[in-house]
């Protein structure tokens, strides 16, 4: 691991034990997801006080919005270290957490992250770093099973200039070649909705894959093929999780139903989940996301990584092979995994899921690996 950052003095019996939290919580970041994802790792925050804190010293969360900017989240990442946090923690946006990795690594700064799934989260390996949520190619690769158990095998994908999209965009095409599968690109960038609709018509492809930023493009593309009647029974997908929260149950005539999209959670909640997913009810005014779940999970491994080895153990690649915390959703032990370069939680329940066309604000659940 890279060089340490050490504590200067020793930390007092009453001082907090701060963790750095890194979130998407204003535009162009995905504020909704951003919000989720405090929810839960704030709820776990208090509830670890209310058992008594990290060896009687209270958690404290120190949040910082990283907006979906690679820049603002490195400059976060050295300020929470100035700080002096016991670790970091958080981010849902994939490029942007893999720009926070690297920096926490370089800072020795234990990082824990809680949504973001590109494949390669740091460039080396990093014994300081390890995330909760599963690889990218781990869950586009059940979602292109469910897209060929359905009978698709001509896809195309709307997307945009992005390491995520790129790489999701050749899993899909790598696990749906040795079927005869093809996938065509559109760049959302280039063409208005109506000439991508232009060329969907044309293209024979029974699917279109949203990979794009949310709300924009993603919401004028779904309106925009929703109502072109040349596209009726395409199939209109969503792999990276945009229709998992509220706005699109609120889209005009059902139009963000049916869109089948990946979400990490079991088909039935342990003891544990099903209280947390009221509490955070509660807290949301609606239902919880998988991503609210995603952060309870990593509050409540870093406070067992920091009751086992102090402030200075969650700094120590064997803090997290040590871990065996009974999360919201299963039990979570981490291992390495190969392209990761991190520590990860092999693997996270995933499903495939809709909004139900009857009433939209019910899933259905379509695949489950």
């Amino acid at each position: 691991m890279a060089a340490m950052v050490t504590q200067a003095r020793p930390s007092r019996p009453d001082e907090p034990v701060r963790i750095g939290a890194l979130a998407p919580l204003t535009p162009p970041g995905w504020a909704e997801a951003g919000r989720h994802l405090v929810a839960g790792l704030d709820l776990a925050a208090r509830e670890v006080n209310d058992a008594g804190g990290i060896a009687g010293r209270p958690l404290e969360l120190v949040v910082r919005d990283t907006a979906a900017d690679p820049r603002r989240a490195a400059a976060a990442v050295d300020e929470l270290a100035g700080l002096g946090v016991a670790a970091l923690a958080g981010e849902y946006h994939s490029v942007v957490a893999r720009t926070a990795a690297t920096r926490a690594d370089d800072l020795g700064v234990p990082f824990l992250c809680s949504s973001a799934v590109l494949d390669a989260l740091t460039e080396r390996q990093a014994d300081g770093v390890a995330r909760i949520a599963p690889a990218q190619s781990h869950g586009w690769r059940l979602y292109a099973d469910f897209l060929l158990g359905a009978g698709h095998r001509r896809l195309a994908v709307a997307t945009q200039p992005s390491v995520y999209w790129t790489s999701g965009t050749r899993i899909l095409r790598d696990r749906l070649a040795p079927h005869g599968g093809t996938v065509t690109e559109l760049d959302a960038g280039a063409l208005t909705p109506e000439a991508l609709c232009d060329a969907l018509a044309g293209s024979g492809a029974t699917a279109l894959l949203l990979l794009v930023g949310h709300p924009e493009p993603a919401l004028p593309l779904v309106r925009s093929v929703r109502r072109d009647p040349r596209l009726a029974g395409l199939l209109v997908g969503a792999p990276a999780g945009q229709p998992e929260f509220a706005e699109w149950a609120a889209l005009p005539g059902g139009e963000g139903a049916a869109v089948p999209f990946l979400r990490y959670l079991p088909d039935r909640l342990p003891p544990l989940g099903v209280r947390v997913e009221a509490a955070l009810r509660e807290r949301l005014g609606g239902a919880p996301s998988f991503v609210a779940f995603e952060g309870y999970d990593t509050v409540a491994v870093l406070a067992d990584v920091l009751r086992r080895g102090g402030t200075a153990g969650a700094r120590t690649a064997g803090a997290w092979a040590d871990v065996a915390v009974d999360g919201t959703r299963g039990p979570i032990r981490f291992s390495r995994v190969p392209e990761t370069g991190v520590w990860q939680w092999a693997w996270p329940p995933v499903q495939v899921v809709d909004r139900d066309p009857a009433d939209p604000g019910r899933f259905r659940v379509l695949h489950t690996g």
